[in-house]
């Protein structure tokens, strides 16, 4: 009969979607950019384009939601 390894040994995996999205800062804070400004930005006005340039940190509320998928970071 074969030996059970132990599962709680093994690693977790990063979501992959999450590296593509995010960067963590050396402070800790998770960057990530405006949602919606891709494409179609005839629609939005000038302010709002202006604005989308602009890059976004996470609240701390949504940055432990993250950290708790990242557990060993972006890389």
């Amino acid at each position: 009969m074969p030996i059970k390894k132990n599962r709680a040994s093994q690693k977790l995996k990063t979501k992959s979607t999450l590296k593509k999205r995010f960067r963590i800062t050396a402070s800790g804070l998770i960057k990530t950019g405006t949602t919606g400004m891709t494409h179609m930005k005839t629609k939005h006005s000038k302010r709002a384009n202006v604005a989308g340039r602009k890059v976004k940190y996470l609240s701390k509320s949504n940055r432990k939601k993250i950290k708790d998928i990242i557990p060993y970071g972006l890389s």
